[in-house]
């Protein structure tokens, strides 16, 4: 039986880089649209963040606007992905909390679904890294960062 576990473990072990680079494609593609209408409309962003009661509202939405598209182009390249994973993680939960959770969970309502989920996989990227088919992997392969 041990054996067996072992060969699966192996056998499951493959496909798990190609994951890894769709779901880092996917979720930089996630992180356009709502990116694009922050810089696009920077003044409109400060004040939807006044009106949540932001502090520092002008910093804020230059910060996130800036997390963001950065986040899609390291996303992208996989590259420093476990750092920008953790401040989009806080971007996603600052999300979730003022803007999300009053809506409940269902994604019909603007609810927290699917922050959550983009939560989720940009904490598999702060544990796991971007995997094989990145930049991180090219420049840090053996070195302590990855």
């Amino acid at each position: 039986m041990k054996a067996f576990l072992a060969e699966c473990r192996v056998l499951f072990s493959y496909p798990q880089n190609i994951i890894l680079l769709l779901t880092r494609l996917v979720l930089a593609f996630g992180f356009v649209q709502p990116a694009l209408m922050k810089i696009n409309d920077l003044e409109g962003t400060t004040k939807w963040f006044e009106s949540m009661h932001v502090p520092f509202s002008t910093l804020f939405a230059y910060m996130v606007s800036g997390f963001e598209a950065m986040g899609i182009v390291l996303l992208l390249l996989g590259l420093f992905t476990r750092f920008i994973s953790i401040f989009l993680s806080f971007v996603m939960l600052t999300a979730i909390y003022l803007v999300h959770l009053p809506n409940g969970f269902s994604v019909a309502n603007n609810g927290v679904e699917i922050p959550l989920y983009y939560l989720i996989f940009l904490l598999i990227f702060v544990t796991f890294g971007a995997g094989k088919y990145s930049l991180d992997h090219l420049l840090f392969e053996g070195k302590k960062y990855e």
